[in-house]
């Protein structure tokens, strides 16, 4: 099958695919947040998403879209955790029959969540290990139709009703901050952004330890990394997909970093400013903006939080860590 480069047309009819299925999570403000920033923050909390992601979005969407041979065979994917909770999710309530490669350190309450969504789960090693090859081995042997982490039209136009709808409800804004790892929310964020608020800044955020989006936007290529030692597990990719890349290479801004301390640091500002439960990828947005702060003054900010999945006795670790 050839698949076309996503439109926002396909964000939009991936909207009314979800409608009813996955949440439209609240956008929320904080009066303290913008006498301590100087500006108007706006922050779309996918924390509070149905398995606690932006990734529902795109799982079921792709999901929906599947024929009836298809849905009876299964479906295949790999994850370290919240791509994987998507699509067991999403089959459950397709009732389609899903596999997902995990690491074996993945994090255990997003092991733990796949499994009771019903998926069967292969485990791999992350560092030596192409959890890839391990899913498209497993689609040829068994006949599943695999459904990647990011680089899929239906998976970016899913990403990107998160957008849809933050737009929708906080009006226009001057720059949207958003987490990276293979490029789905950022490159369906930007097709969103597009369309619905085009004077609008769009900043993706990794890693710093992972930064494979920042250097392929400097070099003109998709660079491809060694699996990144972070604390942000959800953006532990190696390169971006041939249908994120050149979406974001013609259409962001730029790309930024972010050290594990302030992820770790964000993580803390969430839980006592706006008593919200984060992952450290779904801090990436933030830290970013944090350290902008001071010529953002004056203007609306969007931050998009893309998780809350996260283990609490790591969650505990990274809390009360010194800093």
């Amino acid at each position: 099958m050839v698949m076309t480069s996503p439109t926002y047309d396909d964000v939009v009819r991936a909207h009314e695919r979800i409608a009813g299925h996955a949440h439209r999570t609240p956008v929320l403000t904080s009066r303290l947040t913008d006498a301590e920033f100087g500006g108007r923050y706006f922050f779309k909390a996918e924390n509070l998403q149905r398995m606690g992601a932006f990734k529902f979005r795109g799982a079921y969407n792709a999901l929906s879209r599947l024929t009836p041979e298809q849905r009876r065979a299964g479906v295949v994917a790999y994850s370290s955790g919240n791509h994987a909770q998507a699509v067991a999710l999403s089959a459950r309530l397709l009732d389609v029959p899903a596999t997902i490669v995990m690491p074996h350190d993945a994090p255990a309450a997003k092991l733990a969540a796949t499994k009771e969504y019903g998926a069967d789960v292969v485990s791999y090693d992350r560092y030596s290990g192409d959890p890839e090859e391990i899913a498209q081995a497993l689609s040829a042997e068994r006949g599943l139709t695999f459904v990647p982490p990011y680089d899929h039209p239906d998976i970016i136009a899913g990403q990107g009703t998160a957008a849809k709808e933050l737009f929708e409800d906080a009006g226009e804004l001057d720059a949207l901050f958003v987490p990276l790892g293979g490029g789905g929310l950022l490159s369906g964020t930007l097709l969103a952004a597009g369309a619905l608020a085009p004077r609008c800044a769009v900043y993706g955020v990794e890693p710093e330890a992972g930064n494979d989006g920042q250097l392929s936007l400097r070099r003109g290529g998709i660079v491809h990394i060694d699996t990144p030692q972070t604390i942000a597990d959800g953006a532990q990719t190696q390169h971006l997909g041939a249908h994120t890349y050149p979406v974001i290479r013609d259409r962001v801004t730029d790309v930024l970093t972010a050290t594990d301390a302030q992820l770790a640091d964000c993580m803390r500002w969430f839980a006592s400013r706006m008593k919200a439960v984060v992952e450290p990828t779904g801090c990436l947005g933030l830290a970013a903006a944090r350290e902008r702060s001071a010529e953002l003054r004056g203007k609306r900010i969007g931050v998009i939080i893309s998780g809350g999945n996260v283990d609490l006795n790591r969650y505990a670790q990274l809390l009360t860590a010194p800093h």
